[in-house]
């Protein structure tokens, strides 16, 4: 009997991207190396409004164990922070409708997991840390449960490993037409993994850390960016967390620059890591840099592992706005050891530099980072809402916090065109009312219980 795989993604989707996500493709560009393994993908944003998306999903479930009913099926599933209540609702339903096959869970909910994966997620049967394309692609070719490296199966000692995976041994999504770029002008796109950084409130150093390399080989990331060139994407935002932190960072702006690329590039980067011929090779593309500062205070950076050198930030910000580089900076409000008055100083430092577009986010304690153990230190208290953010503190109460995330909104407002001074902003700030929806899912989860009863009705 051959093997089917449900492969369901709930990305967190934006209205350029395209329809199947990077991580996604190359789990099923993975699974089309071997041939006998059949599989369907279902991919549901989860910020798309909507009080059916259970229903949807359960009938799409269905409607292919129907017509795959001579063979052996599992559904592996991509869990994530902001998809995590309807998750829980959807494995309750699966499991209480009598689906006989196995439950795979991946992704940074499962990878950042301690041991207890069994009493968080009780109708799972299989669990992957780490990066999973090579583990899933041995997960459906055995049904006999053999160790593999990261891979802990419910009711077996844990060992809380993270995968192995040979970056050079993936392949492309892009070259193999997984994602069609047919009139696709925006895409995202990935020339590394991992981060050699270690911030408190960051899960990607531990995604990494078993990485044989952390680049993909040169070879293939040019033959994407000849690709994109040649079939006219006009904007490319790259998804890796440091991406000056990889040493071809000034080949890839080079191969963009040798294609005559006119299109725009956003890059997320560490500012002490501009060198100025980074600097000098990026004012000759149409670049967005996107710089993560989160704090100037040394008290904050220090208790979340995140200690910026400002004299350095503050020379290469200049460089940058000289060369007439759009960039942006993001920031955190909610930090342990941060109050209002400093949350301000940050952002009046910021306004003081002509910093075109400041970003500022709540805090939230991601599964297995630093921050989310240690909460009690400072007494970190967080919403009760889907994707919970930190509202209170040991040195910020919940009124002050308001007050940071009103400032947050004034940042949102003025994009581009920021107040000059602090004093301008707070003043905007006083009368904003604050948009929740702007950093969690707005679902519908009163219908999606109801969901649960009228589909589990008599078993």
């Amino acid at each position: 009997m051959e093997n089917h795989v449900i492969v369901i993604e709930f990305p967190w989707g934006r209205d350029k991207d395209p329809r199947v996500p990077l991580g996604h493709a190359s789990l099923i560009s993975t699974l089309d190396m071997v041939f006998k393994i059949n599989y369907s993908s279902l991919i549901f944003p989860i910020n798309e409004k909507s009080n059916s998306m259970i229903e949807d999903i359960i009938f799409k479930i269905e409607e292919i164990l129907h017509s795959k009913s001579n063979y052996n099926v599992d559904i592996a599933i991509g869990a994530y922070v902001w998809a995590e209540d309807i998750m829980q609702i959807l494995l309750k339903i699966i499991k209480n409708n009598g689906f006989k096959g196995r439950i795979i869970l991946g992704g940074p909910q499962i990878t950042y997991s301690g041991a207890g994966l069994e009493e968080i997620y009780p109708d799972a049967d299989v669990f992957v840390r780490g990066y999973g394309e090579l583990a899933l692609l041995g997960i459906c070719q055995d049904r006999q449960n053999t160790p593999i490296m990261g891979v802990h199966y419910a009711g077996e000692n844990d060992l809380c490993e993270q995968t192995i995976v040979d970056l050079e041994m993936l392949p492309s999504p892009w070259l193999n037409q997984v994602i069609s770029l047919e009139n696709q002008k925006f895409i995202r796109w990935e020339s590394q993994r991992g981060c050699p950084f270690r911030c408190g409130f960051c899960q990607h150093k531990e995604a990494g850390k078993r990485l044989k390399k952390t680049e993909f080989k040169s070879s293939r990331v040019f033959k994407e960016i000849d690709l994109f060139c040649n079939s006219g994407v006009k904007e490319i935002a790259v998804l890796d967390p440091i991406f000056n932190a990889s040493s071809q960072s000034s080949s890839i702006l080079k191969r963009f620059l040798d294609n005559n690329f006119k299109g725009k590039l956003s890059l997320q980067c560490r500012a002490e890591m501009c060198s100025d011929e980074f600097i000098e090779m990026a004012s000759k593309l149409d670049v967005k840099l996107e710089f993560g500062l989160q704090t100037i205070h040394r008290n904050e950076g220090n208790a979340v592992g995140r200690i910026n050198n400002i004299r350095k930030v503050n020379d290469v910000l200049q460089k940058v706005n000289e060369r007439k580089i759009y960039f942006e900076v993001s920031l955190i409000f909610g930090l342990p050891e941060q109050t209002l008055d400093s949350f301000l100083e940050t952002v009046d430092w910021c306004l003081k530099r002509n910093i075109p577009v400041i970003k500022a986010f709540p805090l939230m304690l991601l599964r297995g980072t630093d921050i989310e153990q240690r909460r009690k230190e400072w007494n970190l208290i967080e919403s009760t809402h889907s994707m919970p953010t930190v509202i209170q503190s040991d040195t910020f109460s919940y009124v002050e916090w308001l007050e940071m995330y009103r400032i947050s909104e004034a940042l949102k407002i003025t994009e581009s065109n920021h107040p000059k001074s602090i004093e301008e902003l707070v003043v905007l700030s006083k009368n904003l009312k604050i948009n929740y929806d702007r950093f969690r899912p707005n679902i519908n989860l009163q219908t999606s219980n109801n969901t649960i009863q009228s589909m589990t009705a008599g078993e």
